[in-house]
């Protein structure tokens, strides 16, 4: 089966020759030589794909591809800042402001779309269904999506991947926590054994390796086990998803600068997400910080939608007490608010086409 051949003892140190799939502006898929890093496992079980080696990503322009583009800053210098979107709304918002990256929160996502809690209501469906909406807004702009538990066993594991990779996702947490789970903020967090974690994450990447064409989409693996069965336990955990092919290494509550640190050294070269929100376990570390810290990765889950939150209930209060929206509004009308969500792209390619619909707006 495609994904499997990866485990396998690499034969020698010797050059290995690879295809790494066409992005959508090159004509053709370009063979190029991969050494293996000497960071690369040479214990047998190990997983070791050589397309994906980091190295590979370190020059070129930034791809077209999301999931490849993500790879290349993984690989180059700096942070990747990814703000956590609930919806079509904040995700217009995050890109209007600049940023390269956007991160799917599950809590979000569940709030935004189903006005619960996150304690493992929303569905796979749910989860899709908003991100093919988000990659839709900027197809080139890399989106890291929630997988809670990858909703099942390692089937429903497999399937998360596809449909997540067809949405346009460039790359995925999965976590250790049971099929009831909870935010990673909350108390009374269970998670399932080393193993069962074990095969969450292997599953996930041979899903990806089978993946025609050969797909840069990036498998984060995620415990929670850290206020459950302490650090050590935590980094454990993460050693092992590291070996069985995870791009990433994401602890959930890291509760110290001093924590993160030690993490980030005990799983180099892996590179560490850190989830910062206000008011939760983890410190609220500025981006300049976790990168100083180490960190690779920072993701900001709740930003949009604690935000959205405090506007909206500001406006409806407002709306009640004084029977207009006219200061909640602060000036801005219906054609602007639509520019914020693209309205000018719209009547640009109506424009472009020889369309006539929109020529006054």
């Amino acid at each position: 089966m495609p994904g499997l051949d990866f485990y396998k003892t690499p034969e020698s140190p010797a050059t290995i020759t690879t295809t790494v799939p066409a992005t959508p502006i090159e004509e053709s898929n370009r063979a190029v030589t991969a050494t293996p890093s000497p960071t690369a496992p040479l214990k047998a079980g190990v997983y070791y794909n050589p397309r994906l080696d980091p190295k590979n990503f370190l020059e070129g322009p930034l791809s077209w591809d999301p999931a490849t583009r993500l790879r290349q800053m993984l690989a180059r210098p700096g942070i990747v800042i990814a703000p956590g979107i609930c919806d079509g709304i904040s995700a217009r918002c995050a890109l209007e402001a600049g940023f390269e990256c956007l991160y799917q929160s599950g809590a979000a996502t569940t709030a935004s779309r189903l006005g619960q809690p996150d304690v493992a209501i929303a569905t796979l469906n749910d989860f899709v269904q908003s991100a093919q909406m988000v990659c839709g807004l900027s197809p080139t702009t890399p989106v890291i999506a929630d997988a809670d538990t990858g909703f099942g066993g390692t089937a429903m594991v497999a399937r998360t991947v596809y449909q997540y990779a067809r949405a346009g996702v460039a790359a995925m947490h999965i976590e250790d926590q049971v099929q009831t789970k909870r935010c990673g903020h909350l108390m009374g967090k269970q998670v399932v054994s080393r193993e069962e974690f074990i095969t969450r994450i292997r599953a996930a990447v041979i899903a990806r390796d089978s993946i025609p064409g050969g797909s840069n989409f990036v498998i984060i693996g995620r415990t929670d086990s850290a206020q459950v069965l302490g650090m050590e336990e935590a980094v454990t955990r993460l050693k092992l998803a590291a070996d069985a092919g995870a791009d990433v290494c994401f602890i959930e509550g890291v509760k110290t600068a001093e924590l993160l640190t030690s993490t980030v050294k005990a799983l180099s070269p892996k590179p560490v997400l850190v989830n910062v929100i206000s008011g939760g376990l983890t410190p609220s570390f500025t981006c300049k910080e976790a990168e100083a810290l180490g960190a690779k990765i920072i993701i900001f889950s709740l930003v949009s939608c604690v935000a959205a939150v405090h506007g909206i209930r500001a406006a409806m209060q407002s709306l009640k007490k004084t029977g207009t929206d006219f200061t909640s509004a602060q000036g801005m009308d219906p054609k602007a608010f639509f520019e914020i969500m693209g309205l000018d792209d719209i009547v640009s390619v109506d424009a472009r086409a020889g369309g006539s619909a929109f020529e006054v707006v």
